[in-house]
């Protein structure tokens, strides 16, 4: 693959809040979608993209990380032109946890309150930020909209303010992801990681993924929703679930048996979460392989095919989002276009 052709970014600068509004000059081409069914109460709020000498925020909402591990993120952030604020959870540890769940709670509480931050980027996954979920209070983001980053676990919380507030927010890398030494990064790993910064800054956003031979050819257009599937599995009935209905999903997981992501994929179906749905992109699956004697039989493109067959929307695998290398950065709940034909498959913001 050609890694200059695959992220096309171009840098636009933006001064505030944004209501999304559609463009249909934006439109490529006039296709036949799936009829829109966006339920969302709320329009889609942008926080204003960053421009150099705004601030970001590192706070740990669940797994724990220290000081000296964030060191190599902090650095780079700096030298795109941004200013970092450390939470009071980095370096601190209650077993797995970034400290108590009190403590998690206080300071990311806190960096949603603080005025000078622009943007808050989760230092690590794990596990953790559904035990805090429920007790913060997202409201000054009603007032002064900021970017939440992060994946993995932190899609408790994407899910959640695309929920309840319709917020954007970045699906990307997090902290523990930057190499130690910048100059040895592998290309990808560097491409990744610099899509953060044009997600950020506002940059056009599209990707063009190599073909595979299971995709599905069509056309989609809505808003991107999904993340770690097993943690969208977990958020079914709470209020912090996911509405599917006309959008685009992604789906990454990793360390799952075949079975078991078998059985999240026939808990989509059971939930409605593919009744409706414009597109499907399936990204990185890091398979645990089976117990000796206990095979599944099918692979993960043999159980996707098998869930979406009585649908018509389109379908893109191997998309380059999860916990791997090519992991790069997706602005969460915003309005995508999927293009996908036996040739060629286009993914972009418009």
């Amino acid at each position: 693959m050609n890694r200059k052709n695959f992220l096309s970014l171009l840098t636009i600068g933006v001064a505030g809040p944004v209501l999304a509004q559609p463009d249909p000059a934006k439109t490529r081409t006039t296709r036949t979608m799936a009829p829109s069914a966006n339920t969302d109460p709320l329009p889609l709020l942008i926080p204003p993209y960053l421009k150099f000498g705004d601030t970001i925020g590192i706070t740990c909402p669940a797994g724990d990380i220290t000081v000296k591990e964030i060191q190599p993120a902090v650095d780079l952030i700096q030298s795109w032109g941004f200013r970092i604020r450390i939470g009071d959870t980095v370096g601190k540890k209650d077993f797995i946890f970034g400290g108590t769940d009190a403590e998690r709670a206080a300071d990311f509480q806190q960096m949603l309150h603080d005025p000078e931050l622009s943007a808050i980027l989760c230092a690590r996954g794990g596990y953790g930020a559904v035990h805090i979920i429920d007790s913060l209070d997202f409201s000054p983001l009603r007032q002064k909209p900021k970017w939440i980053i992060g994946f993995s676990d932190i899609t408790v919380l994407l899910c959640h303010l695309h929920t309840n507030l319709n917020l954007a927010s970045i699906h990307s890398k997090m902290c523990n992801s930057f190499p130690d030494d910048w100059t040895k990064a592998e290309p990808v790993q560097a491409d990744s990681i610099l899509s953060i910064r044009h997600a950020l800054t506002g940059g056009k956003m599209e990707y063009n993924v190599p073909v595979h031979p299971q995709n599905r050819a069509g056309y989609a257009q809505g808003a991107l929703v999904g993340g770690n599937l097993k943690t969208i599995e977990t958020l079914a009935g709470t209020r912090s679930d996911i509405d599917t209905a006309g959008k685009i999903l992604f789906v990454e997981d990793t360390g799952e048996y075949l079975y078991s992501i078998d059985r999240m994929f026939w808990h989509l179906q059971r939930t409605g979460k593919l009744d409706r749905l414009a597109g499907l992109v399936v990204g990185g699956f890091k398979v645990k392989p089976d117990d000796p004697g206990e095979e599944f039989g099918h692979s993960l493109y043999d159980i996707v095919a098998q869930r979406v067959k009585d649908f018509s929307f389109p379908v893109c695998f191997d998309f380059p989002v999860g916990h791997q290398k090519n992991n790069f950065a997706l602005r969460y709940g915003m309005t995508h276009t999927l293009e996908v034909k036996p040739d060629s498959v286009q993914f972009y913001t418009l």
